[in-house]
């Protein structure tokens, strides 16, 4: 497979045709911001935080979708991009109910995570204090919409890893949710495995464990790891 030469932030980047700029930046050792992005599912560009800049492109590009190209210019840090990633962030906290103090994800959240990153120490929107529910009728998991931010990873890792298609998205705009099969409760569900993929994937506190209590739920992005790895190598014994 030919290379494609780029520049990221001044740096000179060889990286395999058909990568992303994502891809290219992090092989690099250079860290772009992004929440959507979950290692071996594919990329939608759902949350808007990995733009970046690319010479003689007028508009901002998600990184994660976006390929390389011979030449091209990338910049990942940037006044421009500082602005627009801040922005991103506060409208996230103000559309659901964040409260991080009570959030079972509380220290482990890659929301909160990033917006320390970004220097977020409040929210100039108003928030809209939505009523969302919680569903706890799963014996095992349970749903917080509250805290969902529609990265879509538990959708994208139950229908192409665990291949159930009991995750979706409904609805449109502030009003899009996560639903299981056809909007029922979870605990409903006869296409759910249990397999727990959805709430490794999940980047915020709204898929949990039964039981957690704050700060308690943390991931492990390694089990996500494997499985796709093993899947695509053939490979289904741990090296642990």
């Amino acid at each position: 497979m030919a290379a494609k030469t780029l520049t990221i932030n001044g740096k000179p980047i060889t990286a395999e045709e058909g990568a992303t700029v994502l891809q290219a930046a992090d092989e690099a050792g250079i860290k772009i911001p992004t929440l959507c992005h979950l290692d071996g599912v594919y990329d939608v560009g759902a949350c808007r935080l990995c733009l970046v800049e690319v010479t003689g492109v007028a508009k901002l590009l998600p990184a994660c979708t976006t390929k390389v190209a011979e030449g091209m210019d990338v910049k990942t840090d940037s006044e421009r991009l500082r602005k627009y990633r801040r922005i991103t962030l506060e409208l996230l906290f103000a559309e659901r109910n964040h409260v991080c103090s009570t959030c079972v994800s509380n220290g482990h959240c890659e929301l909160q995570t990033l917006a320390y990153s970004q220097g977020m120490d409040h929210v100039r929107y108003e928030y809209l204090f939505p009523k969302w529910g919680v569903d706890t009728t799963h014996r095992l998991f349970g749903m917080d919409h509250n805290r969902c931010v529609l990265c879509t990873r538990c959708v994208r890792v139950c229908w192409h890893v665990e291949g159930a298609g009991t995750k979706n998205v409904a609805g449109r705009g502030t009003k899009s949710n996560i639903i299981t099969d056809l909007a029922m409760p979870w605990g409903e569900s006869d296409s759910c495995t249990q397999c727990g993929k959805c709430v490794q994937a999940c980047p915020t506190g709204a898929l949990f464990h039964k039981g957690s209590t704050t700060g308690e739920m943390e991931r492990d992005r390694g089990k996500l790891e494997f499985i796709v790895t093993a899947r695509e190598k053939k490979q289904w014994i741990s090296t642990d």
